[in-house]
C-alpha cells in the first residue's frame, strides 16, 4: 500500500508538471501585442531603406484610418501601425519593431481609450499615462519627434457599457496636453473638434459612438497635417 501511494503521489507530480509545460508552452505560442501583424510590412520598409514622414500609432481608430482612407497615409508618406482592441501595454510592447525601427520623423500616437474599456483588464489613470510616457520618451531618445493625441469622445461603449468613461477620457487628456508641453511633446486635440454636448462623440462623425467614420476622419486630417508640418 505504501508504495501504491508513493507511485501515484509521483505520477501525479509528473502530470501537474506536464500540465504546467503545457500551459507555458501555450502562452509562449501566443502573440498578445501581435508583433506579427506588421513584421512583413516592416522588414520591407527597412530593406527599402523609406524615409518615413510619420508612423500612426494607435488601435482600431488607427487601423481603421489606414484601411478606410489609404490614399491619404500614401500620398502625405505617412504609414498606420494601429491595431483593432489594443491598450497601451500592448503597443509599448511593440512601439520598436513598429515605430523606432522604421527610424520616422514623426510618431502619432493616439491610445488609451481601450484602457479604459478594460479590453485587457483593469486600468488606472496611472496605468495609461505610464504607458504613454514610456512610449514618448522611447520616440525622443531615438530623435523622433512626438505627437500625443486626445483620447476621442466616448459617452458609452457599446462592448462594455456602463463604464461612465467621461471623466477618466478628460483626466488624462488635461494631463497629456501638461506633459507634452513639460516635454516639448505636441499635444493634438482631437477631442474638442469632434465632442457633442453630452461630452460624446458627434453622431455625424461616428456610428457607434466610439470609431470614426469616414466624416469623422475627415475631421482629424487637416489636424494631423498641420501637427505634423508644425513640428518638422
Amino acid at each position: 500500500m505504501k508504495y501504491i501511494l508513493i507511485f501515484v503521489f509521483a505520477l501525479g507530480c509528473v502530470m501537474n508538471t506536464n500540465a504546467q509545460v503545457d500551459k507555458y508552452k501555450d502562452l509562449m505560442s501566443q502573440d498578445w501585442p501581435n508583433l506579427k501583424k506588421y513584421r512583413a510590412d516592416n522588414e520591407k520598409v527597412i530593406a527599402a531603406d523609406k524615409k518615413i514622414k510619420a508612423v500612426f500609432m494607435g488601435n482600431s481608430i488607427t487601423e481603421g484610418w489606414a484601411n478606410m482612407h489609404p490614399d491619404f497615409f500614401t500620398a502625405n508618406n505617412y504609414l498606420g501601425r494601429g491595431i483593432s482592441g489594443q491598450t497601451t501595454p500592448q503597443m509599448l510592447i511593440r512601439f520598436t519593431p513598429d515605430v523606432l525601427d522604421l527610424n520616422p520623423k514623426v510618431v502619432v500616437i493616439l491610445a488609451g481609450t481601450n484602457d479604459i474599456a478594460g479590453n485587457t483588464g483593469f486600468s488606472s489613470e496611472k496605468m495609461i499615462e505610464d504607458n504613454i510616457t514610456a512610449m514618448a520618451l522611447l520616440a525622443k531618445s531615438h530623435h523622433i519627434k512626438v505627437i500625443l493625441c486626445s483620447i476621442l469622445p466616448v459617452y458609452d461603449y457599446p462592448w462594455r457599457p456602463g463604464l461612465e468613461p467621461i471623466q477618466k477620457i478628460s483626466n488624462i487628456n488635461n494631463w497629456m496636453k501638461n506633459f507634452a508641453k513639460k516635454n516639448g511633446f505636441h499635444y493634438l486635440d482631437y477631442y474638442s473638434e469632434m465632442v457633442n454636448d453630452q461630452k460624446g462623440m458627434k453622431a455625424n462623425l461616428s456610428k457607434d459612438g466610439v470609431h470614426p467614420n469616414s466624416a469623422g476622419y475627415d475631421v482629424m486630417e487637416p489636424l494631423v497635417i498641420k501637427a505634423v508640418n508644425k513640428i518638422i
